[in-house]
């Protein structure tokens, strides 16, 4: 995104009923006989200003499937769609357009900044036939837009984020694509269930789940049960994902706990599983690479990411 850096600006439990409503479509799918599908391996292109078709060539170069969202909301109709045929052509899938910003914000200022952004980028995600539209929930911090606060996991903040998802979709009304919201590990939805119960209280048809397991590792026992966390993630929410993240998760020595976010092939996170999930179900969401520096980092990473693959007998497109 070019309007706003990610990394700089980026009620209790419901019962057994309504997790199996919310689930049972997902579990059945899969666990539909260890069945893999091939995998879309995409990330971003560190290119600025190609035209439709020098994009494609690009990913082609690099045998990415799948890309990031090539423009932005104030694009043209005819370049939206010159894109979009391109990436059909190219059988090229576009897995999601980011709306980083903070639409529960307590400044009102930003807070009606960040509704406008999602609002357009989930707008152009529908227009470019993107897979979903994909922000956090935000943070009640005034200073900091993808950060920490005593009140990210409150009540109250649960209901702020129902309130405005609604009102992003209801507003849009897409008609082929997905809002979805990344899993974080400070604010909703931290968790399997905390997304199962968004998905119960914002009940739209085009919310969707967004799922990065790296953000969901926030302690010592989800970092080193990941494997488990990512079989529950896919037996519980599989056919509401749309689009995932690849990073990778290291726990530093020392004390007090230091868990960081690390490339691909250097931490802990259990890609073998995160591969053999994602391969279950009927159309396998796309698989996306994000936060390395250059184009070795991300020939590296996709390099391991493929070996692994491999491994498990899991095709990589």
């Amino acid at each position: 995104m070019n309007r706003f850096n990610r990394r700089q600006f980026i009620k209790t439990s419901i019962g057994i009923a309504g997790l199996t409503s919310m689930s049972f479509v997902a579990t059945s799918l899969s666990d539909e006989a260890g069945k893999k599908n091939p995998v879309r391996l995409g990330g971003p292109v560190l290119s600025a200003n190609l035209d439709p078709a020098e994009w494609v060539r690009v990913h082609q170069n690099l045998k990415y499937s799948a890309a990031y969202c090539p423009v932005e909301p104030d694009a043209s109709p005819e370049m939206i769609k010159a894109f979009e045929k391109a990436a059909e052509k190219a059988d090229l899938v576009i897995a999601e357009a980011g709306a980083w910003s903070n639409p529960i914000s307590p400044d009102d200022n930003q807070r009606k900044e960040a509704f406008d952004l999602c609002c357009a980028q989930l707008n152009l995600a529908d227009e470019i036939g993107a897979k979903c539209c994909v922000n956090i929930a935000g943070s009640r911090d005034p200073e900091r837009w993808d950060g920490p606060h005593p009140n990210n996991l409150s009540s109250d903040t649960f209901d702020m984020i129902v309130e405005v998802t609604r009102k992003i979709i209801d507003s849009v009304k897409p008609k082929r694509t997905f809002w979805a919201l990344e899993t974080m590990p400070w604010i909703f939805p931290d968790s399997v269930e905390a997304y199962l119960k968004l998905l119960k209280a914002i009940e739209r048809k085009a919310f969707a789940v967004h799922i990065d397991p790296v953000n969901l590792v926030n302690s010592p026992r989800r970092y080193f049960k990941n494997g488990d966390m990512i079989r529950e993630a896919f037996n519980k929410l599989g056919s509401y994902i749309k689009s995932c993240h690849a990073k990778d998760i290291r726990m530093e020595d020392g004390f007090p706990v230091n868990i960081q976010e690390c490339k691909p092939g250097l931490g802990r996170l259990d890609y073998a599983v995160y591969f053999k999930e994602i391969s279950k179900l009927p159309d396998p969401p796309p698989l996306m690479m994000e936060h390395l520096e250059d184009p070795e980092e991300y020939q590296a990473a996709s390099n391991y990411l493929r070996s692994i693959a491999r491994e498990n007998d899991i095709h990589v497109l």
